[in-house]
């Protein structure tokens, strides 16, 4: 058996000299002992997936709408499955860059629980309506939840990750930090690698993207070359041979081009990855023109169609209802949200509700407080 002695032994052995090793994790908020047969972050990984709000993702929309309007919901990614998706990418990137692979996939995992229901429309609509109150974003959220709202232990609040994993989350706000581990860096683009791979994948097969429309994509056209014999995914074979190609050949240029940034930098710890001037985990330069292109025709074809934009308006009008109806009768409020208000406050508290929420829990609760033939704004 294998001790976590052992096992960081194993990391110090066959890990790059650049990369986070667990047994110089820079501790807990809260001290307790680390495990006798798993690494901190090993620890960090597994508190993070027994989470309630971790298994709230399965019903969280990514880009559609989580709940069975049209038959095909089930087909679709959900927050959960990009999430997977996106550990995925980060695991294999850092084994082969030499990176801990355990501290990028708890980041992986962790990186999304802060969304709300109803995607990015909902995160654009709780932050307007806490504008008053600090704001809202899905990040500082994803922070708010590991270290406060979680309550799955009797000596603290949240789940007491290391610092390390809880500096890696901390995508904005860095001033004075420097950048974040390698391992973090790796997470936030394999993010964008896989949101873009299949968000053009869930964009064909909803139909909302004709194969027509792509061929104006430098980077799939690019793709076409790389794939003979397939001018345009006419099945689903057809398409998922097209998104299993591009996968690999964005993981390919991740890894090559942050391999070759990394040896450049000369780099020889993890502490000089994070004190470089400049992020280390990127793609080749061409390639980052590739995704700037694709990012911006996913938000014109995509994003901004019109069905998703009905998706738009009815997060909206489900979010807005909800939480004027909170501030207006905080006693509408389950018990622990109810006493969290006299902490942080009615509106806060209202937001960390609804934030937590599913698609189909908030659509419910929404149904609950306005019955058909009732009005659905409420009194300051």
């Amino acid at each position: 058996m294998f001790s976590r002695t052992d096992l960081e032994a194993r990391e110090a052995a066959t890990l790059a000299p650049y990369a986070t090793l667990s047994r110089a994790a820079r501790g807990r908020e809260h001290p307790e002992a680390e495990s006798e047969t798993r690494t901190a972050f090993q620890k960090d990984r597994d508190r993070v997936l027994h989470t309630t709000a971790f298994r709230r993702l399965e019903a969280k929309t990514q880009v559609f709408l989580n709940v069975p309007q049209s038959g095909h919901a089930d087909h679709y990614r959900t927050r959960l499955t990009h999430t997977l998706e996106v550990g995925q990418v980060a695991r294999s990137v850092a084994l082969n860059l030499g990176l801990n692979e355990t501290l990028a996939e708890a980041l992986a995992l962790a990186h999304d629980l802060g969304h709300p229901p109803f995607g990015h429309a909902g995160e654009r609509v709780l932050n307007a309506l806490m504008r008053e109150y600090g704001g809202f974003n899905h990040n500082t959220q994803a922070r708010r939840i590991v270290t406060q709202l979680e309550r799955r232990y009797p000596d603290f609040p949240g789940l007491n990750l290391t610092l390390d994993t809880l500096d890696g989350l901390n995508k904005h706000d860095r001033a004075g930090l420097g950048h974040a581990s390698l391992e973090a860096q790796l997470v936030d683009a394999a993010d964008a690698l896989a949101y873009t791979a299949h968000d053009l994948d869930d964009g064909l097969r909803s139909g909302l993207i004709a194969p027509a429309q792509l061929l104006e994509l430098p980077l799939w056209r690019e793709l076409l070359t790389r794939v003979p014999g397939t001018p345009a995914p006419t099945s689903s074979h057809e398409r998922r041979i097209l998104h299993r190609e591009l996968l690999g050949w964005l993981i390919r240029d991740l890894t090559h081009a942050s391999a070759e940034a990394i040896a450049s930098s000369g780099v020889q710890s993890a502490a000089q990855a994070r004190a470089h001037p400049d992020k280390l985990i990127t793609y080749s330069g061409p390639m980052k023109d590739r995704l700037r292109e694709t990012g911006a025709f996913l938000r014109e074809n995509l994003y901004r169609h019109w069905r998703v934009e009905m998706q738009v308006e009815q997060a909206e009008r489900v979010l807005t209802t909800l939480f004027q109806a909170y501030l207006a009768r905080p006693s509408l409020l389950p018990p622990t949200a109810k006493a969290r208000a006299a902490q942080v406050g009615v509106a806060r508290a209202a937001c960390d509700h609804i934030a937590g929420m599913t698609d189909r829990y908030a659509l419910e609760t929404h149904a609950a407080i306005t019955p058909p033939g009732t009005l659905t704004s409420w009194p300051h």
